[in-house]
Parts: C-alpha cells; sequence; structure tokens
C-alpha cells in the first residue's frame, strides 16, 4: 500500500501528467476532477472541491430537490493513495480513488465510506467478506450514428474470439498492469456480449476493482476504435449484461471459508445459509441499489436467467440467489453464494455494502431460507399457483418498484444513512421521472454509452 509520498514520486516515475480524484455517485456514474502532478502532494492531503450538488445530479445533470445539496455548499474528493495506478491506454494520466468529505474531513454521502462501514461490521463479526465479480459488456461500433455488435457468435462460441484478440489481449494486459488478477475470459450470449471475470478479494478492493475496470475496458475498446458499454440491456432483442456478485465469508486471517461445511446441504455452512436469507429477507429493496437503472428491468424477465423471482437454488442460474457448486481439490476456498440481480449500471459500493448489510442482518437474526423458495427450475417454466404455494413471488419490475421497497426497508437505510439513503433515493425517483416523459429511443440512447 503506497502513502501519499510515494503515490507522488512514483507518479513522477512514470511522467505522469495528470491525475484523476474518482468517486461513484448516486446517479453510479464514475466521475472524477483532475489535478497537474506538479500540484500532486498538497491535493493528496487537501483533497479536490466538489459541489455539494454533485451528489443530487441524475441523467444529464436533471437535479433532483435534496436539502443541503444545491448550488450552495462544498464537498471534497479525498483520495486513498493505496488506490493509485497509471493509465495505461494514457500513460500520462493517473486515477486515484477517493471518498467525499465534509470540510472538516468527517464523512458525507458517500457510497464508498458506506461499504467501508459494513466491512467494518463484518469484522465486528468475525467476517472477512470476500467479494468476486463477474461483469458482462458489450463492444459495438458507431456506424451512422448507430451502435452496431461487432459480430454475431453465439454463447462460448471460439469463432467469435478470434473478432476481439488485439483488443481482448490488451484488455487483460491493462487489467493485470493495474493489480487485477483475471481469472476467466468468454463471448457471452449477444452479439459483441463480452465477460472477463476477476479473482476474487476483499470488498473494497473489489469494489475499487470494478471502477478501474470500467474505466480500463472503455479506453482500451476506443484505442481501437471500438465502444464498450456496461449497460444492462443495450439491444433489446439481445442477453441481458449482468455483474453477478459471488460473496464469501472468511475468518480475520483469509485461512478458512466460514461457508464451507462439507457435511452441510450443498456444501454451505449454518453461516453461509444464514448470510443467504438475509439477502433473500432484503432482496426486493436491495434491486434499488443492485438494478437501479431504468434500463435494469429489460435484463430481467422471460428466459433471462436475470433472477426474475425471489428464490434460491444450487446451481440455477435462473434463480435470483445461485449456490454454485465448489470445485474438486478446492472445496473449501470455491464455496460461496452468487446473487444474480446485480448489473453494471450499480455503484459497485452501495451494491456490495447493500448485500454485506443483509447478509449479517441474517447471520444476526440468525434466519433460515424458506424451504420453499429453493428451486431447480426457471420460474418462469413453473406454474403462478406453484410459485405462489411456495412463496416465490415476483422481484420489483422497474426502478419505481425497487425504489418503494428500499424506502420500506428501514433496515437498509438505516444502514446506508439518512443522507445518503435520501439523497440516493431523491436522484433515482428524479431519473425515473426523468425517462417516463420520453420514449424507449431516448432512454437506449442515453443508456448505451453512460456507464
Amino acid at each position: 500500500m503506497m502513502t501519499k509520498d510515494e503515490v507522488v514520486k512514483k507518479a513522477k516515475e512514470q511522467g505522469v501528467k495528470l491525475v484523476f480524484f474518482l468517486y461513484c455517485d448516486n446517479a453510479n456514474l464514475i466521475r472524477g476532477k483532475a489535478v497537474n502532478a506538479t500540484r500532486l502532494a498538497g491535493r493528496l492531503e487537501s483533497g479536490v472541491g466538489l459541489t455539494v450538488a454533485q451528489q443530487a445530479a441524475a441523467d444529464m445533470e436533471v437535479m433532483a430537490k435534496i436539502p443541503g445539496m444545491s448550488a450552495a455548499g462544498e464537498a471534497r474528493i479525498m483520495p486513498d493513495p493505496s488506490t493509485y495506478v497509471q493509465m495505461p491506454w494514457a500513460p500520462s494520466r493517473g486515477m486515484v480513488i477517493g471518498d467525499l468529505a465534509q470540510l472538516d474531513g468527517t464523512e458525507w454521502a458517500c457510497p464508498r465510506t458506506f461499504l467501508k462501514r459494513m466491512v467494518a461490521r463484518a469484522e465486528q463479526a468475525g467476517l472477512r467478506i470476500m467479494i468476486g465479480l463477474e461483469p458482462e459488456w458489450y463492444v459495438a461500433r458507431l456506424e451512422d450514428g448507430k451502435y452496431v455488435p461487432l459480430e454475431h457468435s453465439q454463447s462460448f462460441h471460439m469463432l467469435g474470439t478470434n473478432f476481439y484478440i488485439p483488443f481482448i489481449d490488451e484488455v487483460i494486459a491493462t487489467l493485470e498492469q493495474m493489480g487485477m488478477q483475471v481469472e476467466t475470459y468468454y463471448t457471452e450470449t449477444g452479439p459483441g456480449h463480452q465477460e472477463i471475470a476477476l479473482r476474487y478479494g476483499d470488498a473494497l478492493r473489489s469494489a475499487d476493482n470494478h471502477v478501474y475496470y470500467r474505466e480500463a475496458v472503455r479506453g482500451v475498446a476506443l484505442k481501437h476504435g471500438l465502444y464498450a458499454s456496461f449497460t444492462p440491456k443495450p439491444f433489446p432483442a439481445e442477453a441481458g449484461a449482468g455483474c453477478h456478485v459471488h460473496l464469501s465469508a472468511w475468518d480475520k486471517k483469509g485461512e478458512r471459508n466460514l461457508f464451507y461445511a462439507s457435511k452441510k446441504q450443498y456444501a454451505l455452512s449454518e453461516v453461509g445459509w444464514q448470510f443467504l436469507a438475509g439477502v433473500m429477507e432484503h432482496l426486493p429493496g436491495l434491486m434499488a441499489l443492485t438494478c437501479p437503472s431504468v434500463n435494469s428491468y429489460r435484463r430481467i424477465g422471460l428466459g433471462s436467467w436475470a433472477g426474475s423471482h425471489l428464490c434460491y437454488g444450487p446451481d440455477n442460474r435462473a434463480a435470483a440467489i445461485r449456490i454454485p457448486s465448489t470445485y474438486r481439490g478446492n472445496e473449501m476456498g470455491s464455496a460461496n453464494i452468487e446473487v444474480k440481480v446485480t448489473d453494471n449500471s450499480s455503484n459497485p459500493y452501495l451494491a456490495i455494502g447493500g448485500i454485506i448489510a443483509a447478509g449479517l442482518d441474517g447471520i444476526a437474526r440468525g434466519l433460515n431460507p424458506k424451504p420453499g423458495q429453493n428451486l431447480d427450475a426457471d420460474p418462469m417454466d413453473v406454474p403462478e399457483a406453484e410459485l405462489a404455494r411456495r412463496g416465490i413471488v415476483r422481484l420489483p419490475m422497474d426502478v419505481a418498484e425497487a425504489v418503494e421497497e428500499l424506502e420500506k426497508d428501514t433496515f437498509l437505510t438505516d444502514a446506508m444513512g439518512p443522507l445518503l439513503a435520501d439523497s440516493y433515493i431523491a436522484v433515482r425517483k428524479a431519473e425515473w421521472e426523468h425517462f417516463a416523459k420520453r420514449d424507449d429511443a431516448f432512454e437506449l440512447e442515453r443508456h448505451f454509452y453512460k456507464y
């Protein structure tokens, strides 16, 4: 972990001229302000100024009406020196991720600080939360003002990989240069649909990596004359692009996976089952954090395998929560649960922090999942009467429903804190109203290159 002095020295050695101070906001957009490298030392200490109104900005900078977030007022982007990286696709530039703070340095409406609080809450319970993300995205060219998929191969089809060799090789090299460890790569279901998954890591580091991952993929794509979209459903007739979240909880030393129990059902320990039950308990409200865009709900539908109903199941990719099989020879290390109702339009700090909070609530209350919600089929293929009998209900079908569920879930909003929860909800409502007044073409055009 680099100190402030080491960051200044490193940036100078690399010939970096600008260092961007990044944050992910209530609109779930990655924003940043650049500092001239000659002034970096001072700014690493003082942070960078930010109008408080910025956390009230929705799509096209539509401003939600939030007390204390107007034209008057100032906050700071306070950098975390340990996150400093050079941009391999733009070597004269560097990046550092910051926390949003008040002028006196205390917590403000900061998603990253919220995640850090949830990580600390887990540590107090003796749990080290590990996160693995599976971001999916689309690659397109811009032709006559329209985004067109680069190719039309099928899922895992080796033919499709040939179209991306120089591009994907550079993406992987870039991610690794930035300190990320690539686990898998393949072409996904839709035309131009890609997935590069990273190795699991500590929750905060995984969220930071996701911010850098999105920047790297989009930056390298532009070098190749391509456009990478992290929108959940950029092409309405094609498969959605999710960002599944894999979670496990380890002991403080990181030596033992506390979700693993070899003799328990699906090798999931009592703690693992309780954590899963907590996520199930809060999932309707969580979706305002994990599937927060208007476009998110195009992805969650018939045959989508995106988690349309409140259910869980072993290796059931159509369930909202999947319990993956362990890997032979690494049974303990690979035990985890996968939350599938998540996508890249989410703020990773809010999505992961919310899931952790929900899971910890399940552990604290000793919850157990409802047996009837354990499903080994696509809920879309199960008769409505059978779903009702088993307590498998439809999850929110749009942002408005999800936000309503979040507002009702006082446990989640209390965990977020009043300022962050109220401002986030206000931005989601403003964005919903903004798109409700416009047609589908506007939504798709605005979302394609937004995330």
